[in-house]
């Protein structure tokens, strides 16, 4: 299931302290009132953009945020399940009395099973007297393939066509089942949605046949964030490069470590680059992918390997023989000591794990590197937050050329540097030549006031107001 990525730490701005309800951030004014359904204090990208978007919804919105308990909305177990449907149930119970609903939509959030999610989404959507839903991931699903089922039936295979039906029953469901809904809805009550891309908006549109439907790239920081941000930002805040070369060249990519982020694709590229070039890895194991008596996490082991880290030339030799060539044997004397303890392509000294930031620091590490770089592979993602954090800080952003960072750079035109997946000498040359674009000191055309618009315009009925003049680019 691809998800919204980006990191998440302790909230920068720290919001008021909650009040006697579970759910509850306190009232302050007699302005409209806007209950905000996410994850909001869990290591949860949805989390994170929760926090920001609660800030910058508080100047016109008198916001409550209901959090959704994943302990509780996760489980598999059956008792667990039963008190997962009754937080919800909760929460649906409390929101009739609220002015508009938001429900930041990552369908893992409300549970594991796809009837869960559906269950629940359809719970919120019947409680809600006016309700705007954020899409953090759009899910195609594409005819079913009888001819495929038919020949796996022929075939004898009988439980890889009971997998492939149930697969299709499966996102069919969260697609189709969902839009299905929200149609439904649509005819009696305001329903509103916002998505983050052109291509998501075209297929809410003319494949599921959706009204009102918005579009804006995440966005978090204020010009005030960003100025005060940039101004703190040293090296001095991070004890792991009092050891770097105050000279030196630091490209940063951030976020929890997964293989979908291709940060080996970086450390490739590290190879082709001069040795005053320092890689920064801002970010660490997610904590769900923590398993028992794992001895490192696989993918922190894919970097050392692309890195030559703690191996010798004899084992890298060792190992490309494989099974069916000759042994190869090396005669050792003081000439050949170095080569056997130390690689010569070894990059220890030129890669930094800084491990999970605080949302400050996170974004001081964004404001010290001379290049961000977000290196992903193409998994269907609708949206990245630290892109978009790198952008509005004014960071010289370089990214592969991933449908989601294609439709992103439609919206900020201009300010990303791309190359192909996966291609490290492309990148290790795009690093090395002179910036493409030169740094914004203003904040882009999309941003935290046009966001606040989309969400006025989805929770209130008002007018959205005159789109940004890109905003014909974004619908090519």
């Amino acid at each position: 299931m691809a998800t919204i990525e980006f990191e998440s730490h302790p909230p920068l701005f720290p919001s008021a302290a909650v009040s006697g309800s579970p759910f509850r951030h306190p009232s302050r004014t007699a302005r409209k009132r806007l209950a905000l359904i996410s994850t909001y204090d869990d290591l949860c990208g949805i989390a994170a953009y929760t926090r920001s978007l609660e800030k910058q919804l508080n100047e016109i919105f008198d916001v409550t945020v209901f959090d959704l308990n994943q302990y509780l909305l996760r489980s598999a177990h059956s008792r667990v399940k039963k008190f997962g449907d009754k937080h919800i149930q909760d929460i649906c119970r409390e929101i009739r009395e609220y002015d508009a609903v938001n429900l930041q939509l990552e369908h893992g959030t409300l549970g594991r099973s796809c009837r869960d999610i559906h269950r629940r989404f359809s719970w919120i959507l019947r409680a809600a007297p006016r309700c705007s839903v954020t899409f953090h991931t759009i899910f195609e699903c594409e005819a079913f393939d009888f001819r495929g089922f038919i020949n796996e039936i022929l075939r004898l295979n009988f439980a890889k066509a009971i997998a492939m039906r149930s697969a299709y029953n499966r996102k069919h469901l969260l697609s189709a089942g969902i839009a299905s809904r929200l149609r439904r809805a649509q005819r009696f009550k305001p329903v509103t949605l916002i998505v983050h891309t052109g291509r998501d908006l075209s297929h809410m549109k003319f494949v599921h046949g959706m009204r009102n439907v918005h579009d804006h790239p995440l966005s978090f920081l204020t010009a005030a964030e960003v100025k005060d941000i940039r101004r703190v930002a040293t090296r001095d805040k991070f004890a792991v490069l009092d050891t770097v070369p105050k000279e030196s060249k630091l490209i940063g990519v951030f976020g929890f470590l997964g293989r979908y982020k291709g940060f080996d694709t970086v450390v490739r590229a590290l190879h082709h680059l001069p040795k005053d070039y320092h890689l920064l890895i801002f970010g660490g194991v997610h904590p769900n992918e923590i398993k028992l008596h794992q001895p490192i996490d696989p993918v922190v082991s894919s970097l050392f390997d692309a890195g030559y880290v703690d191996t010798s030339v004899a084992e890298r030799i060792r190992e490309g023989s494989g099974t069916t060539a000759p042994a190869v044997s090396v005669a050792v004397d003081g000439s050949m000591r170095d080569l056997l303890i130390e690689h010569p392509k070894d990059l220890s000294e030129r890669i930094h794990f800084l491990g999970a930031q605080s949302d400050a620091n996170f974004l001081s590490g964004m404001a010290i590197c001379d290049a961000v770089v977000f290196p992903y592979l193409e998994v269907g993602q609708s949206s990245s937050g630290p892109i978009s954090q790198a952008l509005e800080l004014g960071c010289r952003v370089i990214a592969s050329r991933t449908h989601t960072f294609l439709q992103f750079g439609r919206y900020h035109q201009n300010m990303i540097e791309f190359f192909d997946i996966g291609n490290h000498l492309e990148l290790a040359g795009r690093i090395l030549a002179r910036a493409q674009f030169n740094p914004s000191e203003c904040l882009p055309v999309f941003n935290v006031e046009t966001n606040k618009a989309i969400y006025l315009a989805a929770n209130s009925g008002a007018p959205r107001g005159e789109a940004p003049a890109t905003n014909s680019h974004v619908r090519a």
